[in-house]
């Protein structure tokens, strides 16, 4: 009886788990640095959460090199990505503005921009495009 019940519950637990988002990737190029961003798209295509940004950004004209992201969510709505948002968790109040559009399995090259109000650090406005990580 047990060996019949745990395929059955396990094709249960399968069929009625939540749909996953896809990880995407990509790259913004500040002059010659390249620099990775990483987010999720949920299963609906709704929204894009767990944004990373990977790379450098300048702070009082010298590189810094950080990984750093907001714990917001951004909305997607007809393909298109756009918003502003601030985060103060990380000790100093980071500002992220993100534009993107999605066609097919990419998001075109379009704006992104990070900024730290309480210092000089900021990534300026770069050029990103990602895809779906394989």
């Amino acid at each position: 009886m047990k060996v019949l019940l745990f395929p059955a519950l396990l094709t249960v637990a399968i069929l009625t788990a939540p749909p996953k988002g896809t990880h995407w990737t990509g790259t913004a190029n500040i002059g010659q640095q390249e620099n990775k961003i990483n987010f999720e798209v949920s299963a609906d295509g709704k929204h894009l959460s767990s944004l990373t940004f990977d790379g450098f950004w300048n702070c009082s004209g010298k590189q810094a090199k950080r990984t750093i992201g907001p714990q917001e969510i951004f909305e997607i709505q007809d393909g298109k990505v756009q918003g502003v948002v601030q985060d103060a968790s990380s000790g100093g109040l980071l500002r992220f503005v993100l534009q993107g559009d999605f066609v097919g399995k990419a998001v075109r090259q379009k704006e992104f921009r990070m900024n730290l109000s309480a210092s000089p650090c900021e990534t300026y406005t770069v050029q990103w495009v990602a895809a779906p990580a394989e």
